[in-house]
């Protein structure tokens, strides 16, 4: 089993969220809200309007996303999902837990408000000079504001 924090399009309510949920892709289950205690960009790239973290800490916002357990098999599909090592990479980030999904009966493995726990998250280590000085964002929403609405795998025909 392993940790790994979502930040992106596989966060509640984002466009992948289902794919956490198909048991065919393995087991994943909700842990807690978090938010990384290091500032990293977060940012929204290519014709498909991707949401990246770059892997360059001190920079940008505290992320906010979703710690999920995942067993082998769906630690296996995530990493052919977001195509590591090529395209991401897992890397080990520090989190400050925000909420659990029992916040009445306290977290499980230490997982409680205001503590802080360590998860693999999917970062960009290369990309092109100019995401450097793309906005950054703190929560990733593929339907906020900026008005760059992920473009799906399947709408990419």
């Amino acid at each position: 089993m392993a940790n790994i924090f979502v930040y992106g399009t596989l966060m509640t309510g984002q466009p992948n969220h289902y794919r956490m949920l198909d048991k065919a892709n393995g087991e994943a289950e909700f842990l807690a809200s978090a938010c990384t205690t290091q500032k990293y960009p977060l940012v929204i790239a290519t014709q498909f309007n991707i949401p990246f973290l770059l892997n360059d800490p001190g920079q940008g916002h505290h992320v906010q996303g979703e710690i999920y357990r995942v067993d082998q098999c769906m630690l296996r599909f995530l990493d052919e999902f977001e195509g590591v090592p090529n395209a991401y990479q897992r890397t080990l980030v520090q989190l400050e837990v925000k909420g659990t999904k029992n916040c009445a009966a306290g977290g499980e493995e230490g997982l409680e408000p205001g503590n802080l726990t360590e998860a693999y998250a999917y970062t960009k280590i290369l990309y092109p000079p100019e995401w450097s000085s793309l906005p950054t964002y703190e929560r990733y929403d593929s339907f906020g504001d900026h008005g760059l609405r992920y473009v799906t795998r399947e709408e990419r025909g």
